[in-house]
């Protein structure tokens, strides 16, 4: 127990068919699903818990980065999703947009994969404001946030800290690389046709009818939304042959002149696209959602935590 604890069949099916796909051509899925290497290659070394609790000390000086506006810096200490943020949303930081929080979190546990699969992974769950997940990846030789601060929405799942080893049963390995291309057929089929289960209240519903009832209340030959995958994942098995997937999906709006309420606040445009814009074209906007879902051994999605933040505005 741990201490606190858009679109319609074709599509989907397009979508289930392209991650068969690319695992056929070696398209890395979530690391819970990882089989050992067969060649001489080593392995990657898992990480330590002295690797764990130096990467989320180093949180501070991201965070400081952050307030400092160092784009530079903030590239040099995020990978994966999270060193999106880097680019286009650190330039609108420099104009007034927001920046997203990054210190202050403690109290954390730290979930240690025995075989992190290409690359040496974990995660953090912080107690501390408030439960949070971060997931860190090693690249170029050192430790990098991948994605993080992940507010916990949702239940906490069962898992012990400390090292976690990997599912023995390919049924749920399965399961849980095929996670984040199910909740992509959910949130991409409105009429319910692709079977994707996901728990009443959970937050995707919520997400599925604010981009169905975009189109139906602004004109919909004015208005365009579309959810895609952003990345790979990593996963933790779950002791009751479930898995808790951490994923990312970029969600994209495509606004034209004449439809009606605005997608985005004229400050986020402005900060993106820069003073000079005269605000007449069509606005695209593009939005990361960080995610931590769980999978059960029933294949039910049930969304953990969730992070949600506005990466890019473009205007043509």
């Amino acid at each position: 127990m741990p201490r606190r604890p858009l679109i319609g069949p074709s599509a989907v099916l397009a979508a289930m068919l392209g991650t068969a796909l690319l695992a056929g051509c070696g398209e890395r899925g979530p690391a819970v699903a990882a089989r050992p290497s067969q060649d001489a290659t080593p392995r990657p070394v898992a990480a330590t818990r002295e690797d764990a609790s130096a990467a989320f000390v180093a949180l501070t000086d991201l965070a400081d980065a952050w307030k400092r506006r160092d784009c530079a810096k903030i590239e040099f200490l995020t990978t994966w999703t999270e060193s999106v943020l880097s680019g286009r949303a650190c330039q609108a930081a420099r104009r007034g947009h927001p920046v997203p929080a990054a210190g202050g979190y403690t109290d954390a546990e730290f979930y240690l994969p025995d075989e992190p699969g290409d690359l040496p992974w974990f995660a953090a769950l912080a107690h501390k404001p408030r439960p949070a997940y971060f997931v860190f990846v090693r690249s170029d030789g050192r430790w990098r946030l991948g994605a993080g601060p992940v507010p916990v929405v949702g239940a906490l799942p069962e898992l012990e800290e400390g090292q976690v080893a990997p599912e023995p049963d390919r049924d749920a390995r399965v399961r849980a690389q095929l996670a984040p291309t199910r909740l992509l057929a959910f949130l991409t089929d409105p009429a319910g046709v692709s079977g994707v289960r996901v728990r009443s209240g959970d937050p995707m519903r919520d997400l599925l009818r604010e981009l169905t009832d975009r189109s139906a209340a602004d004109r919909p030959d004015r208005v365009s939304a579309e959810v895609r995958l952003e990345g790979p994942a990593y996963g933790l098995p779950l002791p009751d042959r479930g898995a808790l997937v951490f994923h990312t999906l970029r969600i994209v709006v495509t606004q034209k002149p004449g439809a009606g309420r605005p997608a985005y606040k004229a400050s986020a445009v402005r900060a993106f696209t820069g003073p000079g814009a005269t605000g007449e074209g069509a606005v695209t906007g593009h939005e990361l959602l960080f995610l931590a879902t769980r999978v059960s051994a029933k294949g039910v999605l049930d969304t953990v935590a969730m992070r949600r933040v506005l990466a890019d505005v473009t205007m043509s």
